[in-house]
């Protein structure tokens, strides 16, 4: 089989080049050609002669719902909008033995046992068939029905899955296979995008359900090229931290579902497991209530969650003032500190600020920013807040308290977890009182400094 032609092609400006060079010829930027097949002439006839598409109306076209099939495991399955789609690509990502393989193969042998999406084969290019079944007799599945194939050549895989006409296709991981059509190694920008775009429409084509694993880089984002994000349905991250016995499954985009949903698991000695009340996960067990502490009540997804946020002001011991927050957008506990100095009159230039979120869990909304200078506030004051209390609210730069989105759920999420007083934004006060909970409303910044316990 001859191979077919290349041509490298600026992520730019899209120029192409008969060969590579560092810097485009056409808009001069470094580093951006990447190898791609070449298109023939005749192609691009057949391409440009080929008969056009119809044209309909919006109104004419017929929609039907995308039927979901559970993994049979609950919080995979919420993180997926409800389950996976006969012809979806999803793409999950994550750091070095933070229990991708793992999730995967539970997921597979839940599905392969039911047949509720046929069969299930698991495509591994990193390890053996049998490094694949030690990790399944460690898990408890050693009898579950996955087909397992080792191969990273793509015409293998695809032929294997056009034989076998499974259900449901794991690629572990998408780094690993490559195409003879391209002459670059396996992992480069060129391989994975080819591989993953066949690999789609393969999907596309015969329904069959096809999840990747991508390999992530030092910053965290899934290396490659960042078009193998926009070519699939679903993109799924792992976060947490190596060390640590929990894990979270964040959706980052999700084309049947919902995105920035949350699942919550445990890696136990079977496998992970799902968390049934995530937000014990996140709240420190105190004896009695401590300065620089603040429970924020937060949404992640559809589910409200208690994630317990640590502050510690300390005198600076030589050189400049340090900011340092982990989990929480460091650009905006700048912004929060300005905001306490101008409208809270608490100067923090002399002292070091440190910010954390519990439990490792990233908080990306600015409902936390409340949460935030109360904990602050409580640390530099040496002055906890009261106990069995939550805190939430976006804090604006003229110093109100901005409202933040369902405000309700949140309110009844810490009244069923036992949690007796609110300090919330006016606009958020309920209209009827929930029970168990007693509503502190505020409208400014200083209004709620006042709440520390005296």
């Amino acid at each position: 089989m001859a191979k077919a032609k290349t041509a490298y092609v600026c992520t730019e400006c899209g120029g192409q080049s008969s060969k590579w060079q560092g810097q485009c010829p056409n808009c001069g930027v470094w580093n951006t050609l990447v190898e791609t097949i070449a298109a023939t002439p005749s192609s691009r006839f057949q391409a440009l002669a080929g008969a056009p598409s119809a044209v309909r109306t919006l109104a004419s076209v017929e929609t039907q719902d995308n039927a979901r099939t559970p993994t049979g495991i609950q919080e995979f399955d919420r993180v997926l909008g409800g389950g996976l789609v006969a012809g979806g690509v999803v793409l999950l990502g994550g750091d070095p033995g933070i229990g991708k393989s793992t999730l995967l193969l539970q997921a597979m042998a839940a599905l392969g046992g039911s047949g509720r999406l046929g069969r299930a084969l698991y495509v591994t290019g990193e390890e053996s068939v049998e490094q694949v079944a030690l990790r399944a007799q460690r898990l408890g599945l050693v009898n579950a029905t996955v087909e397992l194939l080792a191969e990273v050549q793509l015409q293998a895989i695809v032929g294997a899955i056009r034989t076998l006409q499974p259900g449901v296709v794991v690629i572990d991981s998408i780094q690993t296979v490559y195409t003879e059509a391209l002459e670059s190694a396996p992992g480069s920008v060129a391989q994975v995008r080819e591989c993953a775009a066949q690999l789609t429409r393969l999907a596309k084509q015969n329904a069959i359900t096809i999840i990747l694993v991508g390999h992530v880089t030092k910053e965290g984002a899934i290396a490659g090229p960042r078009v193998l994000e926009h070519i699939v349905d679903t993109v799924l991250y792992f976060e947490g931290d190596t060390h640590s016995s929990f894990r979270l499954v964040r959706a980052i985009k999700n084309r049947f579902g919902a995105a920035n949903e949350l699942g919550v698991f445990a890696m136990t000695e079977r496998g992970l497991k799902g968390v049934a009340n995530p937000s014990a996960l996140f709240l420190s067990q105190h004896a009695d209530p401590v300065a620089g502490s603040c429970v924020l009540a937060t949404i992640e997804g559809s589910r409200p969650l208690l994630v317990e946020v640590q502050a510690l002001v300390d005198p600076v011991q030589g050189g400049l003032a340090r900011r340092l927050a982990v989990g929480l957008d460091p650009q905006r506990l700048a912004l929060l500190l300005a905001v306490l100095h101008r409208h809270g009159g608490v100067e923090t230039g002399l002292f070091d600020v440190f910010v954390n979120a519990v439990g490792g869990v990233r908080i990306g909304e600015p409902a936390a920013d409340l949460a935030v200078l109360m904990a602050i506030y409580s640390s530099f004051k040496n002055n906890p807040l009261r106990a069995k209390s939550i805190v939430f609210g976006e804090v604006g730069l003229a110093g109100e308290i901005r409202p933040v989105q369902r405000g309700q759920e949140r309110l009844r999420e810490a009244a069923k977890l036992g949690f007796k007083r609110a300090l919330i934004p006016a606009a958020n006060k309920p209209r009827q009182a929930i029970e168990g909970i007693d509503i502190v409303a505020v409208h400014r910044i200083d209004q709620a400094l006042q709440q520390l316990q005296g």
